[in-house]
């Protein structure tokens, strides 16, 4: 169904497929939103339901207790640890990503997607935390689902999405048949919707909205502080200057240092 390679398929080929007798594609679109499961900042390509989130939907998941569930594997959870695993720390240059990532293939033995767009995008991280990418932040997943589209998930901010099982969602956790047929005529209208334009506009979920899962003070510096370390030390020479210039006035004669702090005084000093 993504004939594309984005990692998503639109709303109207997954309720088509529904009709086509694939059973597994029921769940209704209220519920797939509340999964973060559905892509709906596209105007040209409409809404979209995103694989890799839909796969570990829980929906998905073969068991389901109060306690746990069982779901389908996270398939970028491999892709990220061979990358900590070569960078040897929590954080890298995006240089040295870039080189990573550039000779991984994704589960059908296929190039990433790296075009100029991403690399742009990975640089633009690491200035936000001072020249260095942290691995485990929502920027970097983001990066790395858009790299990997059908394997890594969207991360959608904390809160956004919620992992409800169909029973704790409730009956409407299934399309109506009235649903499923209403955008799944919309098939052909959605298909002739691809253009190269929205092509170009596949990022259209991209936000700048950065989450650090761990602790990253010791590692990283917002672009700012080296401003103020350069600012500091010039300030530092300039209070330095002032004072070994103080020193050698003074040390010339009493009336000079009076002439420095003020000429009035000086001035009514002569006149006595």
């Amino acid at each position: 169904l993504d004939k594309r390679g984005t990692g998503r398929v639109s709303l109207a080929s997954f309720y088509g497929a529904n009709q086509e007798g694939e059973w597994r594609f029921g769940e209704s679109e209220d519920y797939l939103r509340q999964l973060g499961a559905l892509d709906e900042s596209s105007f040209s390509q409409g809404k979209q339901v995103i694989i890799p989130n839909y796969l570990q939907g829980a929906s998905n998941c073969i068991v389901g207790t109060s306690s746990y569930l069982i779901c389908c594997a996270n398939e970028c959870e491999s892709i990220l640890s061979g990358i900590e695993d070569a960078v040897g720390e929590a954080v890298a240059q995006p240089e040295l990503v870039l080189k990573l990532v550039a000779n991984m293939s994704n589960f059908e033995d296929e190039a990433p997607r790296l075009d100029t767009g991403l690399k742009h995008q990975l640089h633009r991280i690491a200035e936000t935390h001072g020249g260095k990418v942290p691995l485990h932040g929502r920027l970097f997943a983001q990066w790395l689902h858009y790299v990997f589209p059908r394997e890594c998930p969207f991360p959608h901010k904390a809160g956004a999405a919620t992992a409800l099982t169909p029973s704790e969602f409730g009956d409407s956790y299934i399309a109506s048949q009235n649903e499923v047929a209403s955008h799944a005529s919309l098939l052909h209208k959605a298909g002739v919707a691809v253009s190269e334009a929205a092509e170009e506009q596949w990022m259209s979920q991209w936000s700048e909205e950065e989450e650090l899962l761990t602790d990253y003070s010791l590692q990283l510096s917002a672009p700012w502080e080296g401003a103020d370390r350069v600012f500091a030390w010039v300030g530092a020479l300039v209070v330095a200057a002032i004072l070994i210039g103080f020193r050698l006035v003074t040390s010339s004669g009493k009336v000079h240092q009076t002439t420095l702090l003020g000429t009035g005084f000086d001035q009514k000093a002569h006149l006595v």
